[in-house]
């Protein structure tokens, strides 16, 4: 990725008598010039992640100085030509026109990174991975003829290679312009990989597992949302995907041998991260079993 450079900080801006003055309008083209681009995409999703990150414009202005938003349709018509130094894609691939695309994209930027669950795990709409999409199809559309689909809503990662992924649904915007600021200073970005449970110890809200006997995925969700949904008494429902290392077979055993159904657990986990690796071997083990269990009691 380029860097922009310093030159044009060498240039004297005091007139005589000591007054300042505006910089020199070559020195300052040629400083903006030099700023990596930055172009954000959007494939099949609800527009939430860049409405969050358009939230937070104020912080977004501590990074104007470093970086050229030259392609973002949800901000602005202005499209300025690729390549791209910095790509943001929202989003999950569910037509073929989807997966040509994002191939093209990864050729035009040169450091990618997806954001929110939908391009980082396939998202909600990746409920229909184990439907029969022709038959939603036929009921939801007056003239299902003209709708183009694959059978499958699946990541970003799943077509082209990504060099970081941001969860969430929506995303922390917040973390979001950390992880521009690393990568414009040359670091690797990080973000909290432990579970929702410490983020509700740390804001001292009472398990409601534990408490109320509720079936909760905080032990196996990455943290990042400040615990919100436990801090109401409610359930966590995944909404950050899987934290590093999950164990969603004893998390699940332990929630089934509280009273919690199958039927409840799959519900449960097939949701917003429904096709994060982790959460769907987890939903696909629960169906299996409870197949198993039918098959045997019918005979």
């Amino acid at each position: 990725m380029a860097k922009p450079t310093n030159q044009a900080t060498t240039v004297s801006t005091k007139k005589e008598g000591g007054q300042s003055s505006a910089p020199p309008s070559d020195a300052v083209s040629a400083k903006r010039a030099s700023r990596p681009k930055l172009a954000v995409y959007k494939f099949a999703s609800c527009d939430g992640c860049q409405l969050a990150l358009l939230s937070v414009e104020d912080k977004l202005l501590t990074l104007a100085d470093r970086v050229e938003i030259a392609y973002f349709l949800e901000a602005s018509s202005k499209i300025v030509p690729g390549p791209y130094d910095i790509g943001i894609v929202e989003g999950s691939v569910t037509t073929e026109e989807d997966a040509h695309r994002i191939r093209q994209i990864r050729n035009d930027c040169g450091f990618l990174i997806t954001i929110g669950a939908c391009a980082t795990a396939g998202g909600i709409q990746a409920l229909k991975n184990w439907g029969n999409v022709e038959a939603f199809i036929q009921q939801v559309y007056a003239n299902p003829m003209y709708i183009n689909s694959l059978a499958t809503s699946t990541a970003i990662a799943a077509h082209v290679k990504v060099d970081f992924e941001l969860r969430g649904c929506p995303i922390d915007a917040n973390q979001l312009v950390r992880v521009l600021g690393d990568v414009l200073a040359g670091r690797q970005p990080r973000v909290p990989r432990y579970s929702v449970c410490i983020e509700c110890k740390l804001r001292a809200t009472v398990c409601v597992a534990v408490a109320r006997g509720i079936a909760c995925l905080g032990p196996v969700t990455q943290a990042g949302c400040g615990a919100l949904c436990p801090a109401y008494d409610r359930e966590c429902f995944g909404c950050f995907g899987p934290q590093q290392k999950p164990n969603l077979v004893s998390l699940t055993n332990h929630l089934q041998q509280r009273g919690h159904v199958a039927d409840q657990l799959v519900r449960l986990i097939r949701n917003f991260n429904s096709d994060a690796s982790e959460f769907r071997q987890a939903g696909n083990a629960l169906e299996q079993a409870r197949a198993g269990h039918s098959n045997t009691g019918s005979r």
